[in-house]
């Protein structure tokens, strides 16, 4: 029988891509979104349903699980992918951003995991997969409230991968780098008129986000990291992280097995920030 997935997300970038993957391996896919696109299901019309889900609206995600079995007949695995951030100065950014961003990665996947979890149980199994990021064990500066966001989504998958064994569910995280080609930014435009950075901040804003985007690490491909969820929710193992992509390949290297000491100084320089640093003495 073949199989299908749920995705958040997918009006862009790796939620997009992975849709389209997923179909063109056999699946069947509800692929969705805040505000539908039927484009997204031309190239497989029978196996893309394309349906409206907010995962900050509880009742959006019961609409479109239910849309989804209905059309399908049952779902296997949810992927969730749903994410927005913003560089800013964590001293200057408005809680109210804070908490919109907590609303979508951190509650949203929530939200999402409460809503599902009693359907797989019922069936007696289900996989989900979470998008997490390598910056949910290497931190970068500038991202500190998408950082922390990542750190709790890790800590509430671990945890949850024992409590949800216990009922024949499977959880995972899929931890990419950063992924130039896709349309992540655009998540952010919303926040813009929100920020401001402080003057005794704005020479290291503009060198750091320079340095960041000439980093040292290969980044990660999109149709690469598409595989590596793909993986993920075929996985019938209890492995808990697939990393995906060179650079969270090389901070993963570098967190592990290094000291806390040494990791923090070679992030250091590798970022830029040592470099500026030695600048302002």
């Amino acid at each position: 029988m073949r199989k299908t997935v749920l995705i958040t997300g997918c009006s862009s970038g790796l939620g997009n891509t992975s849709a389209k993957k997923f179909a063109s391996e056999g699946w069947n896919v509800i692929a969705t979104m805040r505000k539908p696109d039927e484009r997204l299901a031309n190239e497989h019309p029978e196996r893309i349903l394309v349906t409206r889900l907010d995962v900050t609206e509880p009742s959006s995600i019961q609409e479109a699980i239910a849309a989804g079995i209905a059309k399908f007949g049952q779902i296997d695995v949810v992927v969730n992918n749903a994410g927005v951030s913003v560089p800013s100065i964590f001293e200057a950014t408005p809680m109210k951003v804070v908490r919109s961003i907590y609303e979508t990665n951190v509650f949203g996947v929530m939200n999402v995991i409460q809503a599902i979890t009693p359907y797989f149980r019922q069936q007696q199994g289900g996989t989900i997969v979470n998008i997490s990021s390598n910056i949910g064990y290497a931190a970068f500066p500038l991202l500190s409230v998408y950082t922390s966001t990542k750190h709790a989504l890790e800590g509430l998958v671990e945890s949850l991968s024992y409590e949800l064994e216990s009922q024949h569910i499977l959880i995972k995280l899929v931890e990419p780098g950063y992924m130039p080609t896709t349309n992540f930014g655009a998540n952010s435009v919303g926040f813009a008129g929100e920020l401001s950075t402080p003057p005794e901040y704005q020479p290291y804003f503009n060198h750091m986000m320079q340095s960041l985007s000439h980093s040292p690490f290969e980044p990660a491909d999109e149709h690469a990291v598409a595989d590596q969820v793909i993986k993920a929710a075929s996985d019938p193992t209890n492995q808990l992280r697939y990393v995906a992509g060179p650079d969270a390949e090389e901070t993963a290297q570098l967190r592990w097995t290094q000291s806390e000491d040494k990791y923090m100084a070679t992030m250091r320089a590798l970022l830029g920030h040592t470099a500026w640093c030695d600048s302002q003495k």
